[in-house]
């Protein structure tokens, strides 16, 4: 059930509220879910601030009804929740110190160079530097990019991995710190694209099928890359990827 105080609903299109976590960094969710909710018929979206390794079990929990992060499909996540269709693809980039001195441009210059490297709580990176074979239990875990900003500029850690939207925008302002060149990590040995979908309750399959229908139209339209845009998205970064080709078949509904 999406609404609160409601009985719940037989279909979508009879929802009227809704509530999504967001940090302060993610105003790009919330513009995105009020254009598709509003075409469900939904009143109003009300963000509820959370930390991203709180989102799945704090939806499951029903304290929240969508998750709007720009959360990663993987197969482990759809175990655990339902994805609508990736609303952008992603690939991944560091944020270093000033002309990087230690000349790190993938995880495998991280593990060669023996750098101390960051990441955020249930970012996808943790999987990527552990497969190019840094140890995980040397891995400093970070709230999010501002706190990895902080550790690179503090000389904490020489690397903090995030995507290239994250990594960019947040290293705009310091005068310590830049983002390398975007790069694809490898997954099996193979360059590996993300995208970022919400994310939904196993139960809510009605919903999430709404929700990819209207998605569907903001893509067709060019409204979709028109809401992104300003957010610092290009072209590059729209997709046709499904969550069932991200889920390797273990997406559920």
């Amino acid at each position: 059930m999406v609404a609160r105080g409601q009985q719940p609903l037989a279909a979508p299109h009879h929802v009227h509220d809704t509530r999504l976590p967001v940090g302060p960094h993610l105003l790009q969710p919330v513009f995105l879910a009020k254009a598709v909710f509003g075409r469900l018929g939904v009143g109003r979206v009300q963000p509820v601030p959370t930390e991203f390794g709180s989102l799945i079990p704090g939806l499951n929990s029903q304290q929240f009804d969508v998750v709007a992060a720009g959360m990663y499909v993987n197969p482990e996540r759809c175990e655990q929740v339902i994805f609508a269709d990736p609303d952008y693809r992603m690939l991944d980039s560091f944020v270093v110190r000033k002309g990087n001195p230690k000349g790190l441009h993938d995880y495998k210059d991280v593990v060669a160079k023996k750098a101390r490297f960051a990441t955020g709580t249930g970012y996808a990176e943790i999987r990527y530097a552990v497969e190019a074979g840094y140890k995980e239990s040397d891995i400093l875990i970070v709230p999010d990019q501002v706190a990895g900003l902080n550790a690179v500029e503090a000389g904490r850690v020489d690397v903090f991995a995030g995507t290239a939207l994250t990594t960019r925008a947040v290293v705009k302002k310091s005068a310590k710190a830049e983002a390398t060149r975007a790069f694809a990590p490898l997954v099996d040995g193979r360059p590996h694209v993300d995208g970022g979908a919400f994310a939904f309750r196993s139960a809510e399959t009605k919903l999430r099928d709404a929700f990819n229908a209207e998605l569907r139209e903001l893509k067709k339209s060019g409204e979709l890359f028109r809401i992104l845009r300003p957010f610092g998205f290009t072209e590059a970064e729209m997709t046709d990827l499904t969550a069932k080709e991200l889920c390797g078949g273990g997406q559920r509904g």
